[in-house]
């Protein structure tokens, strides 16, 4: 399916021009009953994405208005979160702007607008390759090209061999995503973001969004973008409302169509949500629905039989589990018709989406151990966590303050007994640790004396999918520090590193 060129000429208003328009308000509220909605089945389905215990965030939205909402603490609705892959479904919908404004068609071959970055004696294969190849990620590529901040570019894209005709090899390709977003770049001269800011962000009321850049300023396309949560659940009703919000039409209905169809097959396990068809940077799923997601559980779920959207974050190695108990639980939530009122369901639904919580450490606030070991400096030998000493004291409310040297800057974090205290800051510097390379980040820490002599703290960075539990074993003059990170692209565990007391 090729999508063809709209302009204004055809009944397209360019959101530019409604940017100063009040179209961004919050999504209405309303009970699940009033839009036909069982809040004792959504309970279930809340209780059931609770099980998972590295679900960070959900809300449901039925014909328009949200209907449930809850954040595991410390997360919150007005923190943003990193949504990874979930960023790909944005910047394609920034091609279908610039399709529709006639800057690009999805027919045009991609060299044509990345003349100087192209390779001298291009093979037939790149020279066929098309926008449209771009979007539904059949390139041609048989390995994907490089996508690190610090290397992905146009020229390592053209670089890697393209193996396969495009369009014939579906091939997930972070990089093609990459692509998509300097082709936009390159026809309107602003970033994905700055040209997204009049045409969607503004008219959703998506404020404060962010997406990390590549080396030459280039936003990164396939990952980096950070969002709330109801921003992912306006940019879902916005799909499924057919490019319609508050009486306009920001984007051709008929990119929406084609952005959310099966463009290409990339599978054939029917239990598979990963299998189901690809569109313009959106999986097609079981029950006829449609998804943008990313790695870990972001997800943004248009649910068009349902009339229903659901948006999630979270931190999980299982994404498939999240789909199954939408499909499972979720989907036998929604009616046909206005329900009658439930009112102890749904005052057990809210206190249930009030008292959410990503898992405390249990144990105590004190132990025999603490006694020695709060308050004294260790130095630590070289490390994979980059710390070169440590302290762990006292706070004088319930809890601990950690402090660590990191390349000779000290570093602090507060870090509750039973509660979440939320901070910023560094966990750890080195690239190849199951830490990564966080930069300073907002933060969130709690902790517990889960033994005599081990003091456990759990970190969690608000604005992504990581949480680190650091267990601290003291022992006359010495301590172990061990580090475990929930999710991870390699390894997420720490070895054991030992450090003296001065």
């Amino acid at each position: 399916m090729l999508f063809p060129v709209f302009r204004a000429s055809l009944g397209f208003v360019p959101a530019l021009l409604l940017a100063t328009a009040s179209l961004g308000a919050d999504l209405p509220r309303s009970t699940p009953e009033k839009q036909g909605v069982s809040s004792a089945q959504v309970l279930t389905f809340v209780e059931a994405l609770d099980g998972l215990d590295q679900v960070h965030s959900v809300m449901i939205v039925r014909h328009g208005h949200v209907i449930a909402e809850g954040w595991w603490a410390p997360y919150n609705a007005a923190t943003k979160h990193e949504l990874y892959s979930l960023s790909k479904s944005f910047t394609a919908t920034a091609v279908g702007f610039a399709v529709a404004e006639g800057k690009v068609a999805v027919t045009n071959e991609v060299l044509k607008h990345f003349v100087a970055e192209a390779p001298a004696e291009p093979g037939a294969n790149l020279r066929a390759m098309r926008v449209q190849d771009l979007l539904t990620m059949s390139t041609g590529h048989q390995d994907e090209p490089p996508s690190g901040p610090d290397k992905i570019s146009a020229k390592s894209f053209f670089a890697t061999p393209v193996a396969h005709k495009p369009g014939t090899h579906f091939k997930y390709n972070t990089p093609a995503t990459f692509m998509q977003s300097a082709l936009v770049q390159r026809v309107t001269g602003q970033t994905v973001l700055d040209y997204l800011q009049p045409r969607l962000l503004a008219p959703l009321g998506i404020e404060g969004a962010t997406w990390d850049s590549n080396f030459e300023g280039i936003n990164l396309g396939g990952y980096g973008l950070r969002v709330r949560t109801e921003d992912i659940a306006k940019f879902g009703q916005l799909y499924l409302q057919k490019g319609r919000w508050n009486g306009k039409q920001l984007l051709p209905a008929a990119w929406i169509e084609a952005a959310s169809a099966k463009q290409v097959s990339n599978g054939s396990n029917p239990a598979s949500d990963w299998d189901q068809g690809y569109g313009y940077q959106f999986w097609r799923c079981r029950h006829n629905a449609f998804r943008g997601d990313g790695a870990f559980g972001q997800y943004c779920l248009v649910l068009p039989e349902q009339d229903a959207v659901v948006a999630i974050t979270s931190g999980l190695g299982d994404m498939q589990a999240v789909l199954n108990h939408v499909w499972d639980r979720l989907l036998l939530a929604f009616g046909a018709r206005k329900l009658a009122a439930n009112r102890t369901a749904q005052d057990q639904l809210a206190a249930k989406l009030r008292s959410l919580t990503v898992k405390l450490p249990a144990g105590k606030g004190s132990a025999p151990g603490g006694a020695t070991a709060l308050g004294r400096t260790y130095v630590l030998p070289m490390n994979e966590l980059g710390w070169e000493s440590l302290n762990v004291s006292a706070l004088a409310s319930d809890g601990w303050l950690l402090t660590r040297t990191i390349s000779g800057t000290e570093t602090r974090l507060r870090c509750g007994h039973g509660r979440w205290l939320n901070d910023s800051g560094v966990l750890g510097v080195s690239p190849r640790g199951p830490l990564g390379a966080l930069p300073a980040e907002p933060m969130a820490a709690a902790g517990a004396w889960t033994s005599d002599d081990t003091l456990t703290l759990k970190v969690c960075a608000r604005e992504t999918p990581y949480q680190t539990t650091f267990t601290f074993r003291f022992a006359d003059d010495e301590v172990t520090v061990q580090a475990q990170t929930n999710v991870g692209f390699g390894n997420t565990r720490s070895k054991p590193m030992s450090g003296k007391a001065k």
